[in-house]
């Protein structure tokens, strides 16, 4: 997949602002950004379910605007809300589907059935759609992406809103997938799922890019090896600030609506340094203290300026 300078307008309002990405082929690439930074736009013309308003995009190899139907026919949507059939059995969400890309009955079937099985759903496939938990109607929406055994998955937050268990049951079907050669696209909004999931990623802020890279390359490239977390119990941070600035030991901090995030290369020097200098910053009290490898969360604070929070 190829976009060059890949625009989305609506009216005056600049969606996605000239973005260019090249996605290889058995690859497990993501969107992060904050909520209105132009991921959903770019899914949307990735999947042709959107035109792009200028530059240029090939799918599969393929000009949306000449080859859309081809090009979905080998495509797998997963959208954020699941949008499933709860009158309909678990077997019945994946054979209907099917029909809307002309696979036989027989073949439809037993390909139902061989996904009921990796999606550890087997066992429910006559179960009505609404009486299963969250985390299996999330693995039943993956399973009816792949009936018509795409070459390219396009996931919008696979996993919101599931316990850590099913998510990582999900994580482990995108894996298999993976390795199976499936083109992975996702979009997430949890820092660990990208870390753990995507082979290179983006960072979008306003429609544009303004990160690029794997996970490591990305950590590396622009937060500091350790990061240290304090909580004070008055939120008075300014003095921490000071002191760990003035003994070189912080390259930067942050405050955010509930911590202060101290970069620098010794997590534990800097906390020892504020426990010497306890005194002159007025006794201060540490509700907390963490001291932490630098993550892509501390990526993304950089890149945006926003917390995940916010």
């Amino acid at each position: 997949m190829l976009a060059e300078k890949l625009e989305k307008r609506f009216g005056d309002f600049v969606a996605v602002d000239g973005i260019s990405f090249r996605i290889e082929r058995g690859e497990v690439f993501g969107f992060l950004g904050p909520n209105g930074a132009g991921k959903t736009s770019t899914m949307r013309m990735v999947a042709c379910m959107s035109p792009a308003s200028g530059g240029t995009l090939l799918v599969r190899g393929m000009d949306p605007h000449r080859h859309g139907p081809a090009i979905r026919a080998g495509i797998g949507v997963v959208p954020q809300e699941d949008a499933l059939d709860g009158e309909l059995s678990v077997l019945d969400n994946l054979l209907v589907y099917g029909r809307y890309f002309d696979i036989p009955r027989r073949v439809a079937r037993q390909r139902a059935l061989e996904l009921l099985d990796g999606a550890q759903l087997s066992g429910r496939s006559s179960a009505r759609v609404e009486s299963l938990s969250g985390g299996m109607r999330r693995r039943l929406t993956i399973a009816r992406a792949l009936i018509s055994r795409p070459e390219l998955l396009i996931l919008d937050e696979p996993t919101t809103g599931l316990d850590p268990q099913a998510r990582h049951l999900v994580w482990e079907r995108l894996f298999q997938l993976r390795r199976e050669g499936v083109t992975l696209v996702v979009t997430t909004h949890y820092m660990d799922e990208a870390e753990q999931l995507c082979d290179r990623l983006v960072v979008m802020e306003r429609g544009r890019i303004v990160g690029e890279g794997s996970p490591r390359q990305l950590i590396r490239q622009h937060v500091t090896r350790e990061v240290l977390e304090v909580r004070l119990d008055d939120g008075g941070y300014a003095g921490v600030i000071a002191a760990l600035t003035s003994a070189g030991l912080a390259d930067r901090c942050e405050v955010l609506a509930d911590r202060l995030l101290c970069y620098g290369a010794d997590g534990d020097e800097m906390l020892a340094e504020l426990d010497r200098r306890r005194t002159e910053l007025g006794r201060i009290e540490l509700v907390s203290a963490l001291v932490r490898r630098g993550s892509l969360e501390d990526v993304f604070l950089a890149l945006t300026g926003r917390s995940l929070n916010e």
